[in-house]
């Protein structure tokens, strides 16, 4: 009988946390090790601000979460507005979908140990909703989504592979789907995945150990609200790049996920929100290019990003 170990090495997977980290050999097109992720932009005005600062300090952003309480409050124009903005400056959009588990009538997942169940995609016609809402956003020009759910991750990909959906659609796996060992990631590429946002608080082994299973990009949190940890890893961005290369950089600063992003707030707020976030960022750029002078970012606009393709 082998080993557990040889059986998850047999697998493709590595048997143990990888300490020290060996260096990732694997590169963004470009050849880059990192690029920078900025979530919970939720609107157009929010697009603008952070584009504004993104040039005022010369920090590329490549990739955005957009409305992260949900596409499903924003009005079909805005939604056009917001691709043809996020193409004209080669920024990749990941829009996050409604309805959500805790938009609906069940209410389980808002009780304290009803958390564990995950956010799931509450029952078929909810299902069905969430891919229409995705059409809807896909038919405005965007070509990244959220996915929280296992079965919705394997049904838009078949959806792509069948022409339903475009086929540069790209699909990255939300934190909030809870993966955090080498294992569950490479199921998740299996199924379709992207892009893939393990667990915030893994350390740089397990991280590494997830790289050496995945091809995909990782999304990797340097900055998380308070209620989920609130750590900064700002002083690790250089080995993160260096042992998970490709991988993106995320910033998600407040006070918590349902403070910072509930639809009702104010737009002034969210423009304070984004500016902070970069001002975050261009502090991690020149860590990186301190203590980590091998390490690459990407300029702004690579042509492998799936910006959206408004009609």
């Amino acid at each position: 009988m082998r080993t557990v170990h040889r059986a998850m090495q047999d697998a493709g997977i590595p048997s143990h946390d990888l300490a020290p980290p060996p260096p990732s050999s694997a590169r963004f097109p470009d050849g880059a090790h990192y690029r920078i992720e900025i979530a919970g932009v939720e609107r157009l005005s929010t697009l603008e601000a952070m584009v504004q600062e993104s040039e005022r300090r010369h920090s590329p952003v490549h990739r955005i979460i957009a409305s992260v309480a949900g596409s499903v409050y924003l009005e079909r124009q805005e939604l056009y507005d917001m691709a043809q903005l996020a193409a004209e400056r080669r920024i990749e959009v990941i829009m996050t979908p409604g309805p959500q588990r805790g938009m609906d009538t069940g209410r389980q997942f808002t009780t304290p140990e009803g958390l564990v169940s995950g956010m799931r995609v509450r029952g078929q016609d909810t299902l069905a909703f969430v891919v229409k809402e995705i059409l809807r956003c896909a038919e405005a020009g965007f070509r990244g989504f959220l996915v929280t759910d296992e079965g919705l991750l394997w049904l838009l990909n078949r959806m792509r592979e069948q022409g339903d959906l475009p086929p540069d659609t790209l699909l990255k796996v939300s934190v909030f789907a809870g993966h955090a060992n080498a294992a569950g990631c490479k199921v998740m590429e299996m199924l379709g995945a992207g892009s893939i946002n393990p667990l915030a608080d893994l350390s740089v082994p397990m991280l590494s150990a997830i790289r050496q299973a995945i091809r995909v990009p990782m999304d990797i949190y340097i900055m998380l609200v308070r209620a989920m940890g609130g750590f900064n890893r700002s002083y690790e961005a250089a080995d993160l790049a260096r042992a998970c290369a490709p991988c993106y950089f995320k910033f998600e600063p407040g006070e918590s996920e349902a403070a910072i992003y509930a639809p009702w707030n104010d737009e002034a707020y969210h423009i304070h929100m984004v500016r902070e976030k970069m001002r975050y960022v261009s502090i991690v750029n020149e860590l990186v290019a301190e203590l980590g002078p091998d390490i690459v970012l990407s300029g702004a606009g690579p042509a492998d990003l799936a910006v959206p393709r408004p009609a």
